[in-house]
């Protein structure tokens, strides 16, 4: 056993995955995608016990980044400590610097946000002992990276792929050819034993989706 330990607490109306994860040992934990609903997630932290230091981000969109900025606030008023956020790729600052514009076109309110540290494809995001090897994986978004955990056998994939389906790529900024590529050279390769949670809905594995995803055929 690896001793990761993870949690999903669905966010905003558009039911994003943004997920918990935590060191069974030391109770280290980050939140990744944190896209609204701060209240709800910090209820969720409360609940698994974790001691969060950092927020982590895989791309700009307003339902995995809105509520970056508002649990970073909360968490470093309870702790007195400084949450950091980490990553997108800077290729995303467009959308993180258009998130509360974008959230007050759906009637609500998020913030824009300014990680403290971007991130890049061969860079490593540590967890306590836990390593996430960091892909960048454009098309839905041009900054979205995905976060590889080898020895769980475990990724975080925030929109590239999912059950089934692939994200989107019909915005002025998406390109499906790229997604495409990047799922086929990077994604599949990590082994159909790799387990993988979503942006949106359930998770799956590697392997499941290279012998059923109608996008892979």
């Amino acid at each position: 056993m690896s001793g990761l330990r993870g949690a999903v607490v669905p966010v905003t109306p558009f039911q994003q995955n943004c997920a918990i994860l935590w060191d069974e040992d030391s109770k280290a934990g980050m939140v990744v995608d944190p896209g609204g609903d701060v209240d709800k997630i910090l209820a969720a932290i409360d609940q698994t016990g974790a001691r969060i230091e950092k927020i982590v981000l895989t791309h700009g969109h307003l339902d995995h980044a809105g509520g970056a900025a508002g649990l970073r606030d909360a968490l470093q008023a309870r702790s007195g400590g400084t949450i950091p956020i980490e990553g997108p790729d800077s290729r995303d600052k467009f959308l993180l610097d258009g998130i509360a514009a974008q959230a007050a076109s759906y009637g609500f309110e998020a913030s824009n946000v300014t990680p403290d540290r971007w991130m890049a494809e061969g860079d490593v995001l540590m967890l306590g002992p836990h390593r996430f090897d960091v892909l960048h994986c454009p098309g839905h978004t041009p900054g979205h990276l995905v976060f590889v955990n080898a020895a769980a056998r475990f990724a975080l994939v925030g929109d590239v792929l999912f059950q089934g389906s692939i994200g989107r790529t019909d915005f002025p900024y998406g390109d499906h050819a790229a997604l495409i590529t990047a799922i086929k050279t990077k994604l599949l390769p990590l082994g159909d034993d790799m387990s993988f949670l979503c942006g949106h809905g359930p998770g799956s594995t590697i392997g499941a989706e290279k012998a059923n995803n109608p996008f892979l055929q």
